[in-house]
């Protein structure tokens, strides 16, 4: 297909595509088709109320031009719809849609929605086929991989599973109405790619940050097609996370403590990660590492509007606290990805808390960027 970007996550038998590109949605029946799911079992399109009032009936419409016929799934926007409640809701829909072993859902929308949907999937009938058409820059991270869920009031993705899509299919139109400070969040996910795995595409999100937050088509394809490409290596080398795949968490530690902090809403996903990666990379320096490991990811990332200082309001106790509840706290020690080199990350299994809360305090008092 002219001017779309096209790889592949390779996991054998289960590899499946990645498609970017403009007016991609307008073809996503015919691309169903193509990578074999089924017009005799319906389709159910999950969604949130914000994201089906700009594409719901263009898809719908392209899905019904093939010959699919499909029911539809709306959600409230936002965080809040990753819980136990509405998982309930998509499942007596799907049941009430007449869904079947060879039925699909499709996640049109961001993160949330992907989370949300690729979980329904997994468990409706012990797991149905999946399709991921993700709305947000964010969810480039997320609808590549596999890794779907839920959360708890506890705790951030600790209900889910490992769910890989038929098919990730990115729509750059589907971008162009994103509110500024989504656009930057989006990117925090973008530039952790870069640096997890290459320092020269660092250099490059900064160099282009301007383009980045004006969506310039050409730029934004680049970003996505370098960020999907490293996700797609990690996973395909570790799908189920049982070492390399970790390297992806850069900054969650802390991150996914502050959003449970700020009750998920105070802070994007993408802020939070932010704030969590400038961390990461002061507790590298503290480990040993160079200097530039913390003030070009600083840079970086506020090249892009992200934010570096932690609000100071948070309380340090609960955001220990929450660290404890995330997943990466295994066996008594604190399990941290932390930069040894622009472009090149560790995992460090043996992190003491009392480190982390001098890091936390720190990042209150973080100087920001003009």
């Amino acid at each position: 297909m002219a001017g779309v970007r096209e790889l592949t996550v390779d996991l054998g038998k289960r590899s499946y595509p990645i498609y970017i590109g403009q007016s991609l949605l307008d073809q996503a029946g015919s691309l169903l088709a193509k990578h074999g799911l089924s017009k005799k079992s319906p389709l159910l399109i999950v969604t949130d109320e914000h994201v089906a009032a700009r594409h719901l009936a263009r898809l719908e419409q392209a899905l019904a031009g093939e010959g699919f016929q499909t029911f539809s799934a709306v959600v409230p926007p936002g965080e809040s719809s990753k819980s136990l409640a509405v998982f309930e809701r998509l499942m007596t829909k799907a049941l009430e849609a007449g869904l079947d072993r060879k039925s699909a859902i499709v996640a049109l929308g961001g993160g949330v929605v992907g989370d949300l949907a690729g979980y329904a999937a997994a468990s409706y009938m012990r797991g149905i086929k999946f399709v991921q058409i993700p709305t947000t820059i964010l969810a480039h991270d997320s609808s590549v991989g596999g890794k779907v869920g839920i959360n708890h009031p506890l705790a951030k993705n600790m209900i889910g599973a490992f769910h890989q899509p038929e098919l990730v299919l990115y729509d750059l139109d589907t971008l162009q109405t994103l509110p500024r400070r989504e656009v930057s969040a989006g990117l925090a996910e973008v530039v952790k790619h870069g640096l997890i795995w290459d320092a020269s595409f660092v250099d490059w999100c900064q160099d282009h940050a301007d383009r980045l937050l004006a969506l310039d088509p050409d730029a934004l394809g680049y970003a996505l097609y370098k960020g999907c490409s490293v996700k797609a290596a990690v996973v395909s080398q570790d799908e189920r996370e049982n070492d390399l795949r970790a390297i992806l968490n850069l900054g969650h530690t802390i991150g996914h403590a502050l959003e449970a902090v700020a009750g998920y809403g105070e802070l994007l996903h993408g802020e939070a990660i932010s704030i969590g990666m400038v961390g990461a990379a002061r507790l590298a320096v503290r480990l040993g590492a160079p200097e530039d490991v913390y003030t070009v990811t600083k840079l970086a990332l506020s090249s892009v509007g992200l934010p570096v200082r932690l609000p100071a309001h948070l309380d340090t106790d609960a955001i220990m606290d929450a660290m404890m509840h995330d997943k990466k706290f295994q066996e008594g020690t604190m399990v941290f990805i932390v930069p040894v080199a622009i472009g090149k990350v560790a995992i460090n299994k043996s992190v003491s808390a009392a480190l982390v809360r001098e890091i936390v305090e720190q990042l209150k008092l973080e100087e920001v960027l003009s």
